[in-house]
């Protein structure tokens, strides 16, 4: 299988987020203060020293704007535009039965991940509150939430495998479900860095549902074409694919 553009584009941010990764890691060992102050301390007490975080911050936020405010472009993938009207394009006749069973099949197994996700990180919420980590900690279990929303997308994906069963990530049901999933550690610390990144994310989530209850159509490829193999542009299931014929 020819590797596509928006394939090699989603190579390049992967490796770009591991080294956001590596330079998170090299804070935590170093400059763990850093973190802690970031996290804890009001906007303006915030000395120059911690300069990288306000960046990373950043970052995250633009990436979220970014899936706010969707912009049709080359390198979008349409897991992303499926939820837009003028990325839409119907299967002639298709059946609004097999449209319902295929939504009510997909919201048992999407709910079901919500679940494990909320128990999963009860249990990092249960050792942050006992004091058996902390804030610098937390921070880093985003990052690495950040960096595995990557690996599922390319390389493997335990919620598509053993719960979704969607065929690909451009078919999945929970696709922009991520940042809330990344972010989620954050809720369990009260400053506006935290905060801020968290409900952003939860904008997101809504934002999404929303579109997906009134539009449901355009996340079957039973009746969105662009979702069917044929016509897919990403490719970004070359990995997956190669690993499933081993």
């Amino acid at each position: 299988m020819k590797a596509s553009k928006k394939f090699i584009y989603y190579m390049v941010k992967f490796i770009f987020r591991v080294a956001i990764v590596c330079g998170s890691i090299y804070m935590y060992l170093f400059h763990k203060q850093w973190m802690t102050d970031f996290l804890t301390k009001p906007i303006e007490v915030i000395g120059f020293g911690v300069a990288p975080l306000h960046m990373l911050w950043a970052l995250f936020m633009g990436i979220m704007m970014m899936h706010i405010f969707p912009v049709k472009t080359a390198l979008r993938t349409m897991a992303i535009l499926k939820a837009k009207e003028d990325t839409y394009q119907p299967v002639e006749g298709y059946s609004e039965y097999e449209l319902l069973k295929f939504v009510q099949k997909q919201n048992r197994a999407a709910w079901t991940v919500m679940l494990v996700w909320l128990c999963f990180n009860a249990f990092w919420a249960f050792l942050y509150l006992f004091g058996v980590i902390a804030e610098a900690e937390l921070l880093m279990l985003t990052v690495f939430f950040f960096l595995c929303d990557y690996i599922c997308i390319l390389f493997f994906c335990p919620f598509q495998t053993f719960i979704m069963k969607n065929k690909c990530c451009v078919n999945c049901r929970i696709y922009d479900w991520g940042h809330f999933m990344m972010f989620t550690p954050m809720l369990f610390i009260k400053n506006f860095f935290s905060w801020s990144l968290f409900f952003t994310s939860l904008v997101v989530l809504i934002k999404w549902e929303i579109i997906y209850a009134m539009h449901p159509e355009r996340f079957w490829e039973g009746s969105n074409k662009i979702l069917q193999c044929a016509n897919c542009k990403d490719r970004t299931c070359r990995i997956k694919k190669l690993r499933s014929r081993d």
